[in-house]
């Protein structure tokens, strides 16, 4: 089972682009409001477009994923999105991690490696 690792680790980063973009998007918008202008300008941000690009791809390697491993070793490996996530965080918002937090990815990253053991 351990090559559902690279797999895994390529679709999390997939899912973790997606969502810096996300952020870059609506960071571009403004206030949030919900009014129908605030979301037509959201449709035309290219951002948004990028992160729309990222979900697909992970997306698609996911299915892969579903179809060639049990659910119960896919579906946790999911959570490695966090890893990537808080690097992210560091890299492109300067955010701030504490050391649960580390402590915390760690502990993520180990259960992932037992459950594809």
């Amino acid at each position: 089972m351990w090559h559902i690792i690279p797999l895994a680790l390529i679709q999390s980063i997939l899912l973790s682009m997606g969502q810096v973009l996300l952020k870059f998007a609506l960071n571009k918008m403004g206030r949030f409001e919900w009014e129908w202008h605030f979301f037509g300008k959201l449709l035309t941000n290219w951002w948004l477009l990028g992160c729309g690009v990222c979900y697909g791809f992970a997306t698609i390697l996911w299915l892969y994923i579903l179809k060639k491993f049990p659910f119960s070793i896919a579906y946790p490996m999911i959570s490695l999105s966090y890893v990537f996530g808080m690097l992210a965080a560091i890299v492109f918002f300067h955010e701030q991690v504490s050391i649960t937090r580390w402590m915390g990815v760690l502990l993520i990253i180990g259960g992932c490696f037992l459950i594809a053991k």
